[in-house]
């Protein structure tokens, strides 16, 4: 199981994953000086943004992640074409594998775009570089470079590559290049290669919010680029914690593939939306024999098979259970675990796999 500092949620529960172990308390509720607040005490986060004495937007402070979906499936808006054919299968194959080989049950990092949407990012703005600090088990700093620079000709490869940054107005945008091939783009298992080029552009539109994209370009991993907007909030008051993976230590009692197989035409039925309540839906589909589900705060994600109608989610500890009628078709699925001990979900309209 994947244990974060109390304010993260428990992301899985399958034994392939890791353990880290935080250090909780110190400085959470300390007021940051200088933060505009309201009547009231609280940060207000409409204020104008601050300013460095260049008069370029500061964008120091503690931001929250950029959008936790993402770090699950940064691939989740993309169609099947838009993913080279070797990558796909990589990326089914860890899936399957629960992942047991991710960078995380090793205790390494795993990629710029994982732990921009993950969690709690300290920036620290200077006028010759900006610094990110990520609050994440074992993962360097990051270092953005204003001095005019180039990214290095013919770089040392790493885990986080090497980042300059120009400022186009009122934006900070960072060009990445120079990484290595050892990174998975999320927790799901996409790869990146040596040749992904990452563009961030980051705003500052008021006090408390960050606009961010990011662009990422892997032309050996994926057909085309592809952008992700998203806001990230401002964390004030709070400090970041310190985070320690000691995964190493559990390496022999991690499992791997389940070995549950169905055929395309067993699963191909359960595809469809599945309706809770007006307004409060999940969708199925399936490629080949893998199950995917999107909604109930669930990007879209693979399900690990347990048997031909249980399934179990790779990002959250839940489970679903799909039933049918007399005549053999799809009624309902039952979701099991989360916020609520069992859901109901009818479902309402059938859907071509894809």
């Amino acid at each position: 199981m994947h244990l974060y500092p109390f304010r993260r949620a428990v992301s899985l529960v399958f034994a392939a994953l890791l353990l880290s172990a935080p250090a909780h308390g110190q400085w959470l509720n300390y007021p940051t000086p200088g933060v505009p607040r309201l009547p009231d005490g609280k940060p207000d986060l409409s204020a104008p943004a601050p300013r460095t004495p260049d008069g370029k937007p500061d964008l120091s402070g503690i931001w929250s992640g950029a959008g936790p979906s993402y770090r699950f499936n940064i691939a989740q808006d993309l169609e099947t074409k838009d993913i080279q054919p070797w990558a796909e299968e990589l990326f089914i194959k860890r899936v399957r594998d629960s992942r047991m080989d991710s960078p995380l049950s090793k205790c390494l990092p795993v990629s710029v775009p994982y732990h921009n949407f993950f969690n709690l990012t300290r920036i620290v703005q200077t006028p010759a570089l900006t610094v990110m600090l990520y609050e994440s088990a074992n993962v360097p700093p990051r270092t953005i470079f204003t001095d005019g620079r180039d990214l290095p000709k013919d770089p040392n490869p790493t885990w986080f590559g090497y980042s300059v940054g120009r400022w186009e107005g009122d934006t900070l945008v960072i060009t990445s290049g120079g990484f290595n091939d050892q990174g998975w783009l999320d927790s799901s298992g996409h790869p990146q290669t040596e040749s992904l080029r990452l563009t961030e552009r980051l705003r500052r539109r008021d006090y408390g919010h960050l606009e961010y994209e990011i662009t990422v370009d892997d032309p050996k991993v994926f057909t085309r680029p592809f952008t992700i907007k998203r806001e990230r909030l401002l964390s004030p008051d709070t400090q970041l914690l310190e985070d320690v993976c000691e995964n190493e230590r559990s390496r022999a009692r991690m499992s791997g593939d389940t070995g549950v197989r169905l055929r395309p035409d067993q699963v191909a039925p359960l595809a469809g939306v599945y309706e809770f309540a007006p307004g409060r839906e999940i969708t199925i589909t399936v490629t080949e024999d893998l199950v995917f589900v999107r909604g109930l705060n669930e990007p879209k994600v693979p399900l690990l098979v347990q048997s031909e109608t249980k399934f179990m989610s790779t990002t959250t500890p839940i489970g679903l259970e799909f039933f049918k009628d007399a005549r053999g078709n799809v009624t309902h699925v039952i979701v099991r675990g989360g916020a609520a001990a069992e859901q109901k979900a009818v479902r309402k309209t059938a859907q071509a796999p894809k």
